[in-house]
């Protein structure tokens, strides 16, 4: 489909990128006490972009612009859950960023980056939509300007994710001397068709899955993480846990079913272009993943790096599911990312709001918060057990969809060393709900948050909760959404 043609079905893109620069325009002409406005003026412009994405489910499959890009069901749900993400952090950061215009525009110029990340369809787009939103990402990582830990978390995003993306690029030229496409659906032809060397396709492989596992925080690409999400603005760093990760997914599953395997004949399984063993050392990264970031999180004592790890382990649950190449595996990441971000941005909008409180961001700060707060700690110990995985809260539904791909595939191993790693982050989620029932602190006085403060904190809860024994509206929007154009 040529470029004109291809505009009417890019319609939230193009809204969104308006909304962008009407923000900006505004900006310039409020008063300095009228800035809050452009928050408002945001979100507007997200629950509008929303509406147009609900709406592209209606539209058949296609490839845009010429095959860089496509529109079908699995790119309009990671383009809404990006969205939706995005939307929830703008509600998030008001009480922080109440006059801070830029902080919105960067938000939505991000969303934009993500929205086109869930649907680039050739090498050459994939590098430019990663680099939209990783650009905005070292600006708002280093956000508050007079923090040296600002400062120092956007240098190491900066320089990791330079490396990263350079390393991938070097990928992507060998996929490219080998079938002289960009077009991802091309390239699934041209190695389906032809017989090439195994040595160097796992070589662009592992060199590819380096940058994209930049952007997931798998291991041993993570090393960025923990001071990134220390550093960051809380809000900032709760944006990055969930919306970069799910654009970076996104990408990651349509790498996997084009260039990697192409779906088999039944639709429910993915079959190898080429015997590269792709699935054991995604397999073997997985288990990596997992571990590495459980057992380094059980040392922390700061809660954000706490967190930080805990996400290297969630984005290891979310690639064992995806090393089983079945639709199955790729529905239960959907699924889960959907529940990931409740009971994540949870436990960050209680991290922020507290810390003020506290003084302070070590997790021994927490101790007595359940008698200070009774409502939040309750709602931080639902957070924490549910991240764990237990019942009957939406975490565990989710680990369950995840470990059942994987055994329905017979990889009955990886599903253990899952279970085992999940056994393992209990310690340290629950040692954060002990400190704040079992412990009793100097300072008893209450903590009283707002009435805002109390309705974002039950967005999440609720969600969390209700997920955990009525979850069939989200299953089915993402097995409905589970359809990806392939030529």
């Amino acid at each position: 489909m040529n470029n004109l043609e291809s505009l009417q079905f890019f319609i939230p893109e193009l809204f969104l990128t308006a909304g962008l620069l009407v923000t900006i325009i505004v900006e310039l002409l409020l008063k300095k006490e009228q800035k809050v406005f452009t928050a408002y003026l945001a979100a507007t412009v997200l629950l509008i972009t929303i509406f147009f994405l609900i709406r592209q489910y209606a539209i058949e499959p296609a490839a845009l612009f010429g095959g860089m890009v496509v529109i079908d069901p699995m790119a309009v749900f990671f383009k809404i859950l990006t969205a939706v993400s995005t939307l929830i952090i703008v509600f998030f950061s008001i009480p922080s960023f109440r006059v801070k215009a830029e902080y919105y525009v960067l938000l939505l110029a991000t969303t934009l980056g993500m929205m086109l990340m869930a649907q680039v369809n050739d090498l050459l787009m994939i590098i430019l939509a990663m680099e939209l939103v990783g650009l905005v990402s070292y600006v708002l990582a280093g956000y508050r300007r007079s923090d040296p830990k600002s400062g120092e978390a956007s240098l190491k995003y900066i320089l990791f994710g330079a490396a990263s993306t350079g390393i991938m690029a070097f990928g992507f030229s060998y996929i490219y001397g080998l079938t002289g496409q960009t077009n991802l659906f091309e390239i699934q032809q041209a190695l389906q068709s032809t017989q090439h060397n195994p040595v160097i396709l796992f070589v662009a492989f592992v060199l590819i899955i380096a940058g994209l596992g930049y952007k997931i925080a798998m291991v041993p690409f993570h090393f960025w993480l923990p001071d990134v999400y220390e550093g960051a603005p809380t809000p900032v760093t709760a944006f990055f846990s969930v919306g970069p990760k799910a654009a970076g997914m996104a990408v990651l599953i349509r790498f996997i079913i084009s260039i990697v395997a192409g779906v088999s004949a039944d639709g429910q399984t993915f079959t190898a272009n080429a015997p590269i063993h792709a699935q054991e050392l995604l397999a073997v990264l997985a288990v990596l993943t997992m571990t590495l970031g459980n057992l380094s999180a059980l040392q922390q004592k700061n809660i954000k790096r706490m967190m930080a790890y805990s996400s290297i382990a969630h984005a290891g649950y979310m690639l064992m599911a995806l090393a089983v190449f079945t639709s199955q595996s790729v529905e239960a990441v959907m699924f889960y990312l959907v529940v990931y971000m409740f009971m994540n941005f949870g436990a960050f909008w209680v991290i922020h709001r507290m810390t003020p409180h506290l003084g302070s961001e070590e997790i021994t700060a927490y101790t007595g918060l359940g008698y200070r707060a009774p409502l939040v700690a309750v709602a931080m110990g639902v957070f924490m057990f549910s991240l764990t995985g237990l019942p009957p809260l939406a975490g565990f539904i989710g680990k369950f969809y995840l470990f059942a791909a994987v055994i329905k595939a017979e990889w009955y191993i990886l599903a253990v060393l899952g279970v085992l790693n999940s056994v393992v982050s209990l310690y340290y989620y629950a040692y954060v709900t002990k400190v704040m029932f079992l412990n009793r602190g100097d300072d008893e006085s209450a903590v009283s948050i707002s009435s805002y403060d109390t309705a974002l904190l039950l967005v999440f809860l609720i969600p969390t909760l209700v997920l955990g024994v009525y979850w069939v509206p989200v299953i089915s929007w993402a097995t409905q959404s589970l359809h990806f154009f392939l030529g």
